[in-house]
């Protein structure tokens, strides 16, 4: 057996570099390099190696360990989860930070390898600078804290494991099943360690992709329960994105004749102005998709998890309501009690389709005029959304939907701005380029964006929502743009997100790739502001006010410059207090190649509201307000109409 000699250090990079993905046929490579923020624990194992035989892999630089995380998390995801960034970070502080990039990669199934260092295997020099330390367990790190948030995990004690945990580490990153985040803990005196390594494990290694059917009777059987439908309508999913298949929905639902509901993960996978392709379903959902879904005898869900956000908490669908679940996962599948085909969506919905056609009798549902109707109704509701504005002679108080009119002349008085959210989308949408890529997480804006945003760009609309991340858009912007440097890329981030997360701008700078930072400032937490509010709590806690005469929370809002904080990390900054600063802002922003800030002030209490939809949410059963009470007996009387299981 031929051999080399090298360290752990060394065989990994060796290792990664030599990762390819096959996918139809396409043969390209699988991680295209390492993001870390070097310390101790690692500079100078992984680090040593990078520096001595990086090969092929890029080196970023990370400026926040959970930031370039998020960073790798997007640019694995726009890559339909085909291309990866490693992380590598220091053992404590530097590991801790990842944690939470971790389980967001995880719940949205994206692909991310974590490679953090960690304590002495030897244990001899314990406890070592950033070493956590339990009394009952000397086994155990700060890596330990990624088992529950990991899709595999494993600590390297000594060198010959590196083999089988990376081999294992590949299965899962590569397998659209059951791919998420993955741990390899890298202990910093096993990381230098040298080994004879068999050149088989540093040789071209490629993983396939298979696009995997179930058996031909079960085909038979979704068939069967498709015929006996007569209104059914699809539920478009991620899965639909990373298997490339919405030509393949498009076809089958125009064949068919059956509407399409879009999740946030699944929409941009077909275009928006598909005439069966209603927009987003469930609690951020529009009125046409919801009310579509409630007239549904069967419920086709394509590559979707199947969240509460989806379903509105199962309250969405009529009792007797079926489900027909495809996805590549088989827990996923399962949900809802449905009958489920487990395989790839581009395959399952292509044989589905050959088989409702089969010997010339081509399925096709009953729906009438209702498709129609109900895209017609939103679009009316889309351009009174457009035209929702602040008119200085009409008492504002009169038009918001919240009905907290204090806040928002607080808002007119503190900061002056006089644009509202939905106006303001509106205004993005028709001003950016069409193929531009949006990306968000978190607050009122997914939910605004999900019934508003409309794209007939593959791809070019990337929401983390599973998690719902606060701190995620910025840094996965920078992963879109590194994965599609040719498309402008625009960060939709509200301000207390920008405030959590925003360090990864300075690498977007550093590598000289312009992403666009939107940051939508209304003072506060605004989504929460209006779920507290709508349920009978105070207004409290969650708007950025200085504190008053009296000690509380309630004083004048905070006027902060978010476009002054991005010039002064080396971006082009923007200010728009109302529509014409916005048009500017947009248009100027365009001629930048530098990344861009515009900072927005708009109006608290102006995004779209609820358009047929429920949630379920925990309710205090003791309240001292009776709008609390009123809230805490709807949700009783709602939760008895949801689905049980």
């Amino acid at each position: 057996m031929q051999t080399m000699q090298c360290t752990v250090a060394q065989a990994l990079i060796q290792f990664l570099d030599q990762q390819y993905i096959r996918f139809d046929g396409r043969e390209e490579k699988f991680v295209d390099g390492v993001a870390t923020i070097f310390g101790h624990g690692i500079v100078l194992g992984l680090g040593q190696a990078l520096d001595a035989a990086p090969g092929r892999l890029n080196y970023y630089q990370g400026k926040n360990e959970q930031g370039m995380a998020h960073m790798a998390a997007g640019f694995a995801k726009q890559h339909n989860r085909r291309k990866i960034i490693a992380c590598a970070s220091s053992i404590g502080p530097g590991a801790a930070n990842m944690v939470t990039a971790a389980a967001c990669a995880s719940v949205n199934n994206i692909p991310l390898l974590l490679l953090p260092g960690d304590a002495f295997s030897t244990r001899q020099p314990d406890p070592v600078l950033q070493q956590l330390e339990q009394e009952y367990d000397d086994s155990i790190t700060t890596n330990d804290a990624f088992r529950p948030v990991c899709k595999y995990w494993a600590r390297i004690n000594r060198p010959e494991q590196l083999m089988s945990a990376m081999i294992h580490a590949m299965r899962v990153l590569t397998d659209p099943a059951q791919t998420g985040a993955v741990c390899v803990a890298l202990p910093q005196d096993v990381q230098g360690e040298a080994y004879a390594w068999p050149e088989s494990f540093l040789t071209k290694r490629v993983h396939k992709i298979p696009r995997a059917l179930p058996p031909a009777e079960e085909l038979e059987e979704a068939v069967r329960q498709i015929k006996a439908a007569k209104r059914p309508l699809v539920i478009c999913g991620g899965g639909v994105r990373y298997s490339e298949a919405g030509l393949a929905l498009t076809h089958f639902c125009r064949q068919h004749h059956i509407p399409i509901a879009e999740t946030q993960a699944g929409k941009s996978a077909m275009p928006s102005d598909n005439s069966y392709n209603l927009g987003g379903i469930g609690v951020t959902g529009n009125s046409a998709a919801n009310e579509i879904a409630k007239q549904a005898d069967l419920i086709i869900a394509v590559g979707s998890r199947l969240s509460d956000f989806t379903t509105s908490s199962k309250w969405l669908f009529r009792e007797e309501c079926q489900f027909l679940n495809i996805n590549v996962n088989l827990f996923h599948a399962q949900k809802l009690d449905a009958a489920y085909l487990q395989g790839d969506a581009r395959a399952v919905l292509e044989s589905l389709q050959l088989r409702l056609a089969a010997e010339g009798n081509v399925y096709q549902s009953e729906w009438g005029e209702e498709i129609a109707a109900a895209k017609a109704g939103w679009a009316k509701e889309m351009a009174a959304l457009a035209a929702y504005h602040y008119e200085h002679d009409n008492p504002f108080e009169t038009i918001v939907q919240a009905k907290d009119p204090a806040s928002v002349n607080d808002f007119i008085r503190d900061l002056g701005g006089t644009l509202t959210q939905t106006e303001a989308l509106c205004l993005l949408r028709e001003r950016i380029a069409p193929d531009a890529i949006v990306v968000g997480a978190s607050g009122s804006l997914p939910g605004d964006m999900q019934r508003m945003w409309e794209t007939n760009a593959r791809d070019s609309y990337h929401m983390e929502y599973g998690y719902s991340c606060m701190g995620y858009e910025i840094a996965a912007a920078l992963g879109c743009k590194l994965a599609d440097p040719t498309k402008e890329v625009y960060a939709m981030v509200g301000d207390g997100s920008f405030l959590m997360l925003h360090s990864e701008l300075v690498t977007a700078i550093q590598e000289g790739q312009k992403i666009n930072v939107v940051v939508f400032d209304n003072a506060g937490f605004g989504c929460i502001n209006n779920l507290e509010m709508n349920h009978g709590v105070g207004n409290f806690g969650t708007e950025f006010r200085c504190r008053d005469e009296r000690g509380n929370l309630s004083g004048a809002m905070l006027n902060i410059d978010y476009a002054g904080i991005g010039e002064a990390l080396g971006a082009v900054g923007f200010r728009a207090k109302n529509k014409e600063d916005l048009i500017a802002a947009l248009e100027a922003s365009k001629n930048e190649s530098r990344c861009t800030v515009i900072d927005l002030k708009v109006l608290p209490k102006t995004m779209t509201d609820g358009y047929g939809s429920w949630w379920n949410c925990g309710v205090s059963a003791v309240n001292v307000s009776d709008k609390g009470a009123a809230s805490y007996a709807e949700i009783e009387a709602q939760r008895r109409k949801a689905k049980q299981y």
